[in-house]
């Protein structure tokens, strides 16, 4: 397994504007003042995917109480996004990636004998600093635990 981060922690994230499943524009840099939960996951409608995505709807309320937003990355059209957000009543944006611009820029990218991209859970401050980095392809329950106990730790 080869994986590549180029995001370290303690470092501003980088911008971007991306297209949620709705159409509408997205930019990062527009929700500063508030905790960003950020998941780069491979694809809509898979199993380990599925369950990433509703495990962040399900404690979706708590880390909005904590303070914090929500938003998932992959490079499935925004068309694919729309149903899939639709299917499983996810309340967060889930923005369109075509190509993995922005996956490569944040060095999201976990490479495994069957050429999959993995999973990557950026935590990133009021300020747009990234706090944590967590790589997991298998462990998708981790990223929503460690997510949910990052919103805590500092909303307190």
């Amino acid at each position: 397994m080869h994986t590549i981060v180029s995001v370290s922690l303690n470092e501003q994230a980088p911008d971007f504007e991306l297209t949620t499943g709705e159409g509408t524009p997205l930019r990062l840099s527009s929700l500063r003042g508030r905790k960003v939960v950020l998941f780069f996951y491979p694809r809509d409608h898979t199993a380990g995917c599925t369950a990433q995505a509703c495990g962040f709807r399900d404690v979706y309320e708590e880390l909005v109480t904590a303070g914090a937003e929500v938003v998932g990355v992959s490079s499935d059209s925004a068309e694919t996004h729309n149903g899939f957000a639709a299917r499983h009543r996810l309340p967060f944006p889930i923005v369109s990636d075509p190509g993995g611009t922005v996956r490569r820029r944040y060095g999201a990218s976990q490479r495994l004998l069957l050429n999959r991209t993995g999973r990557v859970t950026f935590l990133i401050d009021e300020h747009g600093v990234v706090r944590e980095i967590f790589v997991s392809l298998w462990r998708v329950g981790e990223h929503v635990e460690r997510a949910r106990a990052w919103a805590s730790a500092v909303s307190r």
